[in-house]
């Protein structure tokens, strides 16, 4: 008993210090994400400007290369008869902003999004709203802000982790953490698809309480509900969890003649993230498992963790009401 409790203190303090640090923007599921509109006005001639942002000026940071044939100057593109053929790239996405949103209105009306991140910086253009990408280069481009998304979702890890103080490093664990995956990629997928609808706050502030109920649970051995049958908490909460993902991905926008692909290597990004966290709780675990003081952690680790739910639960209640 004392070698798990061993290793989730280290991991517990860990992290709810940094979530302490960073706590205060409370919006653990916002991408930064920049925004641009190119508005084809005639043919081969566009104008295009950035969308508003809380942040710097993304023209600050991001640099576009458009296609040789294009030239560029004061939010204005000439393409000429050719049009806006060939490739586009986006330097400088990594630092204030995760990624570039390219939302393209084309003359005979259609609109197309393209994605751009660190990974994947270029997107290749045919000169209509025809998307023409690859599978490849869409699997790439969503795979990668899945990870990315889970990484930067703090509150997302925070339940991952508060799972592994219920549950510990056993067999349980795989049927916990399964449950999980289950459910959050159901709701993921009905709600991208516009199948299931729910506002973002309320489902914010849902995903902080099932941090704060999983984090209370932990802290007594009783056998109550949760400690008996952890995998169907896990599946309860994550179907709440997979409403947040997917309120990332409408941000992030879905390629229509990708769809599928898109949604499913998302998904794939987001479960490729959480098992690195889990992998590396279970090697810290080995490293740690030897200390048997470090279980006298616990205790203010699991409550360092409630107290960041707690913050985020009051704010976004607060929210919600107001």
């Amino acid at each position: 008993m004392i070698r798990w409790r061993a290793w989730l203190s280290v991991i517990g303090l860990s992290v709810a210090a940094l979530l302490l640090l960073v706590g205060g923007a409370a919006r653990a599921h916002e991408l930064t994400m920049a925004e641009m509109d190119l508005r084809e006005t005639a043919p081969g001639s566009f104008i295009w400007q950035w969308g508003p942002t809380e942040r710097r000026a993304p023209n600050e940071e991001i640099k576009i290369e458009w296609p040789s044939e294009c030239h560029a100057d004061e939010g204005v593109l000439q393409c000429g008869a050719e049009g806006l053929t060939g490739t586009v790239s986006m330097q400088g996405i990594g630092k204030s902003y995760s990624a570039v949103m390219l939302k393209t209105y084309w003359l005979d009306g259609q609109d197309r999004v393209y994605t751009f991140t660190s990974a994947q910086s270029t997107v290749h253009l045919y000169g209509s709203a025809d998307d023409k990408r690859g599978m490849g280069e869409i699997a790439r481009a969503y795979t990668a802000l899945g990870v990315e998304h889970i990484l930067t979702g703090f509150d997302h890890l925070l339940f991952v982790l508060a799972l592994l103080f219920l549950v510990g490093f056993n067999r349980q664990l795989l049927y916990t953490i399964t449950a999980f995956t289950l459910a959050h990629s159901l709701t993921l997928a009905l709600a991208a698809l516009g199948l299931l609808t729910l506002r973002s706050p309320p489902v914010e502030a849902s995903i902080a309480l099932s941090i704060l109920l999983v984090a209370g649970e932990a802290l007594h051995g009783q056998r109550t509900f949760a400690r008996r049958w952890p995998a169907v908490v896990a599946f309860l909460f994550g179907l709440v969890h997979g409403l947040g993902f997917a309120g990332a991905l409408k941000e992030i926008g879905l390629p229509q003649a990708h769809l599928p692909v898109a949604l499913l290597t998302f998904n794939v990004g987001v479960e490729l993230g959480q098992l690195l966290v889990v992998t590396l709780a279970f090697l810290l675990y080995r490293a740690v498992a030897a200390w048997p003081r470090v279980a006298l952690a616990r205790a203010p680790a699991l409550y360092a963790i409630g107290a960041v739910a707690a913050y985020w639960s009051i704010d976004r209640v607060v929210g919600l009401l107001a």
